[in-house]
């Protein structure tokens, strides 16, 4: 039998844990506290539990640990890129980004990809498993411990699609905003989904307000399904469907995630049709610029076509920004850095 990560429990999971052991309720807050207050990665570190009791829960238990395989610093910004190897020797990677006003870090949730989207390293060799709660956390603690910083944002836009590992990804954020871990606000949160239905629907009534982001990419159904699968099943009134559902329940602005590809959705036909398809919808647009990866044929659109996209959408009343490209040099799209290190170590 395998024994159970700690660190994957939500407080009510640990009290129960503990109630089975016949001990009091406030061993498992204890717990807790050392597990996410103190970011320890061993039982035999929490010191404030009796040895006696440590020794208990060897026996069953474990603190999911990470160990930092690479770590690249971009030369031209202050961007990390971290590979972690997890316990069962699998490889994900997640990005700590500075800005002005706080520090970032981008996470992943699966190993691998099952999405399929075109221009995404993250899914060529498809989906491995699931991360557990304990495993999505331990990168944002791995990253304050070694850099000796405090996070203040998490997007959860790394390897893996957020919703299609939902129970786990709902149980993270529990834990991180629990006042006794990292007390972190949920509005300092991200989810980004290429877009499945029935999980933002679900997501609309857990009532917490993180932010969502929709992977777009482009406003004509037949074109999204060249570049991202998932549309075959989910269509854009589908998820237009879902989207306004979703601000009815939570007040909360979607952002809409649209990568730039030269000559496949950057035309003012696709910008023209965007503007129709977001109508009235309290939202805004993030324009992205390509991250070239060898599997995709296709390029990024240039300065100019970026620009006067983005033009056109603000002159028509939708809300739009373009994302600052950081660490370009240390292989920035999602999965890049994760296949080049395991085709490294194949051969």
């Amino acid at each position: 039998m395998n024994n159970i990560d700690l660190r994957s429990l939500e407080i009510e999971e640990l009290e129960e844990v503990f109630s089975n052991l016949g001990e009091k309720k406030y061993r498992a807050h204890q717990t807790f506290k050392w597990i996410h207050q103190k970011m320890v990665s061993c039982i035999d570190d929490i010191t404030e539990l009796p040895q006696g009791l440590r020794d208990k829960l060897n026996s069953d238990f474990l603190i999911s640990k990470l160990k930092i395989a690479e770590r690249l610093d971009s030369k031209h910004d202050d961007t990390s890129k971290y590979l972690f190897v997890l316990d069962d020797g699998n490889i994900i990677e997640s990005v700590m980004m500075k800005y002005k006003h706080g520090i970032s870090v981008c996470l992943s949730t699966q190993v691998g990809c099952r999405m399929g989207c075109k221009f995404c390293a993250s899914t060529k060799s498809g989906l491995v498993r699931n991360l557990l709660p304990g495993e999505i956390l331990e990168q944002f603690y791995e990253i304050q411990k070694d850099q000796g910083i405090s996070i203040s944002n998490i997007v959860l836009m790394g390897s893996g699609e957020p919703l299609d590992n939902y129970d786990n990804v709902m149980k993270f954020l529990k834990i991180i905003h629990d006042k006794d871990g990292q007390n972190l606000g949920y509005r300092h949160i991200t989810i980004s989904t290429c877009g499945i239905v029935p999980r933002i629907y679900d997501l609309a009534e857990e009532g917490i307000p993180i932010n969502l982001s929709i992977s777009l990419h482009s406003p004509f159904d037949e074109e999204r399904k060249n570049i991202m699968p998932i549309a075959n099943r989910y269509s854009l009134h589908e998820i237009m469907e879902a989207c306004n559902y979703y601000i009815a329940k939570t007040n909360r602005r979607i952002t809409f995630e649209y990568t730039l590809i030269y000559d496949v959705n950057d035309r003012p036909e696709d910008a023209l049709e965007i503007i129709k398809l977001l109508k009235n919808m309290l939202c805004h647009v993030n324009l992205i610029p390509l991250n070239n990866i060898k599997e995709f044929t296709h390029t990024k659109s240039d300065e100019k076509s970026i620009q006067s996209f983005k033009d056109i959408l603000i002159k028509n009343g939708v809300n739009t920004t373009i994302r600052r490209e950081m660490g370009a040099d240390v292989n920035a799209a999602c999965g890049q850095l994760r296949r080049d290190y395991l085709n490294r170590k194949k051969s």
